[in-house]
């Protein structure tokens, strides 16, 4: 579904992305890891569009998507779940999840998809009327979540969905993302928490100082000794 080859991004003089290859399967739950400032976000915001790469290949579903606008990559069905949720504060949480869909043009369905996130997330449909900006962190969360799904996306990236949230948020939140990939879509999560995201996805890819360095199924790199030694504690 998702192919990148030879991505190197950067800001200003600054490299992110040195030759940045892999690959998502349709259906598949990939993760990346790696310390702050690897490049595993630079990695998202150059697939959504936010970031225009300096060279390399981003293929969606065969389609070129490097360097094109973001309103594009979201209408070709790539849904961007930003880190620190990126609400509207001073809208309400029925008007964020309407940004969500506003590139749609099927009204019946947006609305079917409206009473979906709302039974996923009945803290929303109680705070549907409520300013995004006064929800607790976790509740913020899950409109990100859910603004996220309102575009009907066949892949849905997630950066960092766990940081800042209460433990047993964090076990939500990641049992939400393993239902979305559980429900048919494919999911590219960005997640500090290394040993839950490996243990969450199909495949893995570690990257360090904008290298893909380990790449293998999740159990794999659990077992790994340098991703033990480096990101699991031993």
């Amino acid at each position: 579904m998702l192919e990148i080859r030879d991505l190197e991004c950067g800001y200003g003089p600054v490299a992110a992305l040195k030759g940045v290859s892999l690959g998502v399967g349709e259906g598949e739950l990939v993760a990346l890891i790696g310390a702050n400032g690897a490049g595993k976000s630079t990695t998202l915001r150059a697939i959504s569009g936010l970031v225009k790469p300096r060279a390399g290949s981003i293929k969606f579903r065969g389609e070129e998507i490097a360097g094109a606008d973001p309103a594009h990559v979201l209408a070709a069905g790539v849904a961007h779940c930003p880190e620190g949720r990126r609400g509207f504060p001073y809208m309400s949480v029925a008007d964020n999840l309407a940004m969500g869909a506003y590139l749609r043009r099927d009204p019946i369905k947006v609305r079917e998809d409206f009473d979906r996130v709302y039974s996923d997330f009945p803290r929303l449909a109680e705070r549907r009327a409520q300013p995004a900006g006064t929800l607790s962190g976790g509740e913020q969360q899950m409109l990100a979540i859910g603004r996220a799904l309102m575009s009907r996306p066949k892949l849905v990236m997630f950066d960092e969905p766990s940081l800042g949230l209460a433990p047993t948020i964090v076990e939500q939140t990641l049992g939400i993302i393993r239902s979305i990939r559980d429900d048919g879509a494919t999911v590219l999560l960005v997640e500090q928490n290394a040993f839950a995201a490996l243990e969450l996805c199909d495949h893995a890819y570690l990257i360090e100082t904008g290298r893909v360095v380990r790449k293998g199924a999740g159990k794999e790199l659990i077992a790994d000794p340098l991703v033990r030694a480096a990101y699991l504690g031993g």
